[in-house]
């Protein structure tokens, strides 16, 4: 019997096996590096072990060792999905909780995986040499064979452009998975990408469990998951074929465990198998939600040598899961970082695992006061949805988004809720095209509208005015701000993206007026509550300020202030031309040198962050005047990077 269990991983995932293992009574260890010694996984743990890095294989085995761990998890990511880190574990007489080592070899390269399963009578997409791509092959997608999760993931429409793209998917492979090995395949720019959950026993016993489609994607990267699949629910037939090739998938390498077998499909239902991910998938608890399963306690089971139920239980309901991300949508998904203030789900009723009644599950890797690093992945939460139907799972999801209060990072929230409610994802026309068609402009529009807006930063001045007032005191217990004869008005100024808000307001014997927004009515005022009546209708404001940053939450969506001072401190504005690190990151690359001519929009600095790699342009054209960093160099968001200048006299 397993008795204790090391996660070889971080964050959710972490925490997402280890409140199984203390519901079945195991214990549970947690490894981190320096980056993550403050992290909940850590302290949820029995027993924790620092480690160098999350790739090192002999530090994560000396660490179950020295915790008393008999078996290891591998999560997902990192080395979940490696051979050689499952061979190691067995090795040393360690339990592995996941498939064969084999199974793990056979499917861990995505060029050996799609041969095995061309031969088993599985269909797939021809694979495609990078060296040999021809115009008549466009578009191609550049992979990472050892991978997923987008990493290594390039989409080239010109040939010429292709061996770059090929040495960044490289990098980025290398990085993130420890090998760098790509390969290219005909793309498919508008598909549905629709996986099936199986679960096998070592006994011959394998699970279909159920599907999921995950059609809503960045960058390749999964964003909106939901069971069962609209696009299968159309289609005739089409579940009992999947399963069929889910299961031939398995049985061809003799699988146990959980793992996930992932097809893209056509909107005829014809479908092609893409990869198998030997592992637990990141949108597991829609799957839990739908069918009642325990999926890491299966995985436990089967691990000790239990032999599954002849057939798996009945799907039932509707479940879609949205993954928060620390990243801005309208900024070409920059990924962002920085200390978590607040984090609040109100409405969510459990923590990684389904009751099986509509409920919000939530599956987070912060609390408030986490930092989110640059050094791994962006994925903050993922806040799951269980009704019925499928049209109260959404919308239960959209709500409880809406009132997430989230402080401290900008998030891909508003856009989240926008995808859950637009008419296309409401009537099951999901694929993998879906921002492209509807418009990320749209669709990663704020929640809250300009007349929200107005009404957050009134909010955001009343607060800030009770807090001033609820300290100071005149005299005889009189409250500052008040007036015996009439005075001149009070004002605040509160930025959001581009645009200033100056609020103005007085306090009367009456109550505080607002001489520039006569619709208003202020109904009462807190340091952390405001409520506003416009045209007879009262919304309640919460405020929270951290520095000089203000978060107005409220039903009509979230704002993001910045306090303006009255006086601009000298030099503390930026030189025109200048480029800005929007983004903590590394300094991989750097596309020309001081003193050169570089014109608007050619690349400059190339930068890491969580694993991926952003491209920073000239801001005009002119001369490279100032480069004010080197390869390898590690940088602030906010720093000056460089300076180009146009040679155009400056104000």
């Amino acid at each position: 019997m397993i008795s204790k269990v090391l996660v070889a991983n971080r964050g959710e995932i972490a925490r997402r096996v280890f409140a199984t293992c203390r519901r079945l009574g195991i214990g549970t260890v947690a490894i981190y590096t320096d980056h993550d010694a403050g992290a909940p996984h850590v302290a949820e743990a029995d027993t924790r072990v620092r480690v160098p890095g999350y790739l090192d294989i002999d530090a994560i085995l000396s660490a179950a060792k020295a915790a008393g761990a008999d078996a290891i998890h591998p999560g997902y990511g990192f080395l979940s999905e490696n051979a050689e880190f499952a061979t190691a574990v067995e090795v040393v007489g360690l339990t592995w909780i996941g498939p064969p080592v084999e199974a793990v070899r056979a499917m861990g390269s995505k060029i050996a995986s799609k041969k095995m399963m061309a031969a088993a009578g599985v269909p797939v997409l021809e694979q495609l040499d990078p060296a040999a791509v021809t115009d008549d092959e466009l578009p191609v997608l550049v992979k990472a064979s050892a991978g997923g999760g987008g990493r290594g993931m390039r989409v080239v429409t010109d040939v010429a452009a292709l061996p770059d793209e090929v040495e960044a998917a490289r990098r980025e492979a290398k990085s993130a998975f420890g090998d760098d090995t790509v390969f290219c395949e005909r793309y498919l720019p508008s598909g549905h990408h629709v996986e099936v959950q199986i679960m096998a026993d070592a006994h011959g016993t394998v699970w279909a469990v159920g599907e999921r489609e995950c059609s809503i994607q960045r960058r390749h990267q999964k964003i909106i998951e939901e069971a069962p699949s609209p696009l299968v629910e159309r289609h005739s037939g089409m579940r009992d074929r999947l399963f069929e090739a889910a299961r031939s998938a398995a049985h061809a390498i003799g699988y146990t465990g959980a793992g996930t077998v992932e097809f893209l499909a056509d909107d005829t239902g014809e479908f092609f198998f893409l990869e198998m991910n030997t592992r637990l998938q990141v949108e597991h608890p829609v799957t839990e939600a739908t069918t009642g399963l325990d999926l890491v306690e299966l995985q436990l089971a089967v691990a000790d040598g239990h032999a599954l139920d002849p057939e798996p239980p009945a799907a039932r309901g509707a479940s879609i899961e949205a993954r928060l991300y620390a990243e801005d949508p309208a900024k070409d998904w920059q990924p962002q970082a920085g200390d978590v203030h607040h984090f609040e789900v109100p409405t969510a009723r459990s923590s990684f695992e389904s009751s099986g009644r509509s409920e919000i599950r939530l599956d987070a890797g912060i609390v408030a006061g986490s930092t989110v690093s640059i050094h791994y992945d962006p994925m903050l939460a993922k806040v799951i949805s269980y009704a019925p139907t499928r049209a109260q799972a959404a919308a239960m999801l959209a709500d409880t988004l809406t009132r997430t209060r989230l402080h401290g990072v900008r998030t891909n929230r508003d856009l989240l809720v926008n995808v859950l409610r637009h008419p296309a994802f409401l009537d099951g026309e999901t694929d993998t095209a879906f921002f492209d068609t509807h418009g990320l402009a749209t669709l990663a529009a704020p929640l809250a509208d300009d007349a929200s807006v107005r009404a957050s930063a009134i909010a955001a001045t009343l607060a800030e005015a009770a807090h001033n007032r609820a300290g100071a005191r005149v005299f005889a217990g009189v409250p500052s701000g008040w007036r015996n004869v009439a005075s001149s008005n009070q004002t605040k100024t509160f930025r959001a993206g581009d645009t200033d808000h100056l609020v103005a307001y007085r306090v009367t014997r009456t109550g505080v007026l607002l001489p520039d927004d006569d619709a208003v009515h202020v109904v009462s005022t807190s340091p952390q509550c405001v409520v506003l009546d416009e045209g007879g209708a009262e919304t309640a404001f919460s405020v929270a300020r951290h520095g000089e940053v203000v978060y107005v939450d409220s039903s009509r969506g979230s704002v993001e202030f910045v306090a303006v001072p009255r006086f601009v401190e000298p030099g503390s504005t930026i030189a025109a031309g200048s480029l800005v690190a929007p983004m903590p990151g590394v300094v991989i690359r750097l596309g020309a040198n001081e003193g050169e001519t570089v014109t608007a929009g050619q690349p400059l600095v190339w930068l890491e962050a969580m694993k991926m790699e952003h491209t920073l342009t000239a801001p005009n054209s002119g001369v490279l005047a100032e480069l004010n960093v080197t390869e390898g160099q590690q940088v602030e968001v906010g720093a000056v990077l460089a300076r180009v200048d146009s040679g155009e006299d400056e104000q």
